[in-house]
């Protein structure tokens, strides 16, 4: 099968959410290949504690890249303990610059509980405006509707996972399988 028939592995949303001095990272647990579902049941959320300091990463893309940037990002925070920010801006320098990373095709959004960045092949470090910020293929559908919720008086997690029903009932490639960590400052 040639590179342009390969259909594609797709089926990821995540949202993270800061709100109410808490951050909620959520993930769904689908991932397909062309129309078929391979398997409903994917964590695509981890908590990491490089240098004894807690971190929650989701990512979404390609599986083994995505672990080959986690594998990077807790190097980095072990040579920088409790600096995410740093961390995630020396990661994404590397992921731009380095002739292997460049080839990796994920995104991460990672959190210490008071931070809240995305993380691209691009070189990216964004920190989300209105404290909600989602990724993959569902993740314009969990955007928009985390960000109409977060004018309730509902906390982190209730926002994290109502907005990531609403995707998963409007993308195909998204189910409601969830993953959820919440950590605090």
């Amino acid at each position: 099968m040639a590179d342009t028939e390969f259909p594609g592995w797709h089926g990821t949303t995540i949202i993270g959410v800061r709100k109410g001095g808490k951050v909620v990272i959520a993930g769904d647990g689908q991932v397909s290949l062309g129309q078929t579902v391979i398997k409903g049941t994917a964590r695509k959320v981890r908590r990491i504690s490089p240098g004894g300091y807690d971190i929650v990463a989701g990512f979404a893309g390609s599986t083994a890249d995505a672990f080959t940037l986690l594998e990077r990002l807790e190097a980095k925070l072990e040579n920088t303990p409790g600096q995410l920010q740093r961390a995630s801006v020396e990661l994404a320098k590397d992921w731009r610059t380095d002739k292997y990373l460049q080839k990796l095709e994920a995104m991460l959004i990672v959190t210490d509980g008071s931070e809240l960045y995305v993380i691209t092949g691009a070189g990216d470090v964004l920190e989300p405006e209105h404290d909600v910020t989602a990724i993959g293929s569902g993740g314009n559908y969990a955007l928009a509707a985390g960000r109409a919720l977060m004018d309730t008086d509902k906390d982190a997690e209730t926002v994290a996972r109502e907005a990531m029903a609403i995707a998963a009932d409007i993308c195909v490639y998204t189910n409601g399988n969830l993953t959820v960590e919440a950590i605090s400052a």
